[in-house]
């Protein structure tokens, strides 16, 4: 039986980093086995945050992948304020950490680029992809979002082609995204902004949301939206991982020694071979200020400080790229001399580093509007089988995640009492050697399955 097309147009492919590409990889990977032939669409010439070039063993030796050029001012404007760069990612200085290039850096941002800076790819996109649709015959496209730019070019093949049948994949939402607020927008381009994002909404077949809350939301601003959440890919749990569980090469038993990173050639981080010799946190991934859990670092500060046998096999790991505003606070604290900063890894290797760790911390926007943002990162945690620490919004999509798996606890940014009551609990169980890796419920999070649901949506 003849496969049915599919053109998926995403900005973030293979070589690129982070959880963003990780989504319609994955699909890409799986969709053949369910009837679909996907053909990706991406630039020639895109300005990644991060790359990850193990990531391109993943892609299907056989998908077919269309690439056009791009412009875009982010190279640009990385060169009037190095700042800059993180707004590729989405992420901001805030509060007493921005600098007047960074003020008026986010209000070119957010009034000038509508809805990004990618916007620029939209109009010849559109010229192309309507006459590769009508050449190759196919008939249903997929808009992966953010940049939500890519959403205009899905609104205007639309309207160009009323029988195509288009889902709008927003993997962060639009306007409730918690950076919004932090764009210094007029009122006039808040309101082109969400009059875009109702288009949107209106006009795709289908919206497909990463989380419950938002795919409700969704729903109430006139989307046909369901979930499907991010996932967690079985074949990453390789046997070499299974192999290097429990051991850090290249380690030494407790020397303190200068960062190999660059970036955070100051900071001092603790090796050890043995990973039962120290009771490791672990954060992977990126860490901007807007989901910096201070808290947690109070909380860990007292008690290397109040808890000598703590502090004596305390350790506390970064494997990915964390604000240097961040990093500068932590090492002023007495965790200074507790902290592994691995610097950014590829995927492959931030899978060995969760193996290798005690508790993994996750961090989401403090504020309600947050509250339905799934960070792609937890279902990988939850294939690990160790603890989860979160923190965000009360209620929030990843607490009923947590609970559901026995995976872990969810907190507040407030919370003091319980944070640390909780780490010592899992301290206590780890001296013991009772830590157990008591994870369920997760094979519905299971990159093939999630798969599958969506196959059933598409029809």
């Amino acid at each position: 039986m003849e496969k049915k097309k599919i053109l998926i147009i995403t900005y973030y492919w293979p070589p690129a980093g982070g959880p963003g590409v990780q989504r319609w990889l994955k699909f890409a990977k799986y969709l053949p086995e369910f009837g679909w032939e996907p053909i990706i669409y991406t630039p020639e010439n895109p300005s990644y945050p991060l790359l990850d070039e193990s990531l391109l063993k993943d892609v299907p030796r056989d998908l077919k992948i269309v690439k056009t050029t791009i412009w875009e001012p982010y190279q640009l404007a990385e060169k009037l304020n190095k700042s800059n760069k993180k707004f590729k990612a989405g992420q901001f200085d805030v509060g007493k950490n921005q600098s007047w290039k960074s003020k008026l850096s986010i209000w070119v941002r957010g009034n000038f680029f509508i809805p990004d800076a990618r916007v620029f790819w939209v109009k010849p996109s559109v010229k192309f992809i309507e006459h590769y649709l009508k050449e190759n015959k196919i008939d249903t496209v997929v808009t992966s979002g953010p940049p939500h730019s890519l959403h205009l070019i899905g609104l205007q093949l639309k309207k160009k082609i009323p029988t195509l049948k288009w889902i709008a994949d927003f993997r962060d939402p639009w306007t409730e995204i918690s950076y919004y607020k932090h764009l210094k927008l007029t009122k006039r381009s808040d309101q082109k902004h969400r009059k875009l994002e109702s288009d949107v909404f209106k006009n795709a077949d289908i919206t497909l949301a990463t989380s419950y809350t938002d795919a409700e939301n969704f729903r109430k601003n006139g989307a046909n939206a369901v979930c499907i959440t991010n996932g967690f890919d079985e074949s990453d749990s390789t046997e070499k991982v299974k192999k290097q569980k429990g051991e850090k090469a290249g380690w030494t038993d407790g020397e303190f020694v200068k960062s190999q990173n660059p970036e955070t050639a100051d900071s001092q981080t603790l090796k050890s071979s043995n990973p039962q010799t120290h009771f490791t946190l672990s954060y992977i991934g990126v860490l901007e200020q807007l989901r910096n859990p201070e808290n947690l670092w109070k909380v860990l500060d007292h008690l290397v400080q109040t808890n000598s046998d703590f502090a004596q096999h305390f350790s506390l790991k970064f494997a990915g790229r964390v604000d240097d505003k961040i990093l500068e606070a932590l090492n002023g604290s007495s965790l200074k001399n507790h902290i592994l900063d691995l610097g950014y890894i590829s995927h492959d290797k931030a899978i060995e580093e969760m193996q290798t760790s005690d508790i993994l911390l996750i961090t989401n926007f403090p504020n309600e509007s947050s509250k339905g943002i799934i960070p792609g990162k937890i279902f990988e945690y939850l294939a690990t089988g160790k603890q989860i620490i979160s923190f965000g919004p009360d209620k929030a999509d990843v607490s009923k995640i947590l609970e559901d798996t026995y995976a872990g606890k969810h907190f507040s940014y407030e919370d003091f009492d319980a944070v640390q009551s909780f780490i010592v609990q899992k301290f206590e169980l780890w001296k013991k050697g009772n830590l157990l890796e008591n994870t369920q419920n997760i094979e519905q999070f299971s990159r093939r399955n999630l798969t599958k649901k969506l196959s059933e949506i598409l029809g």
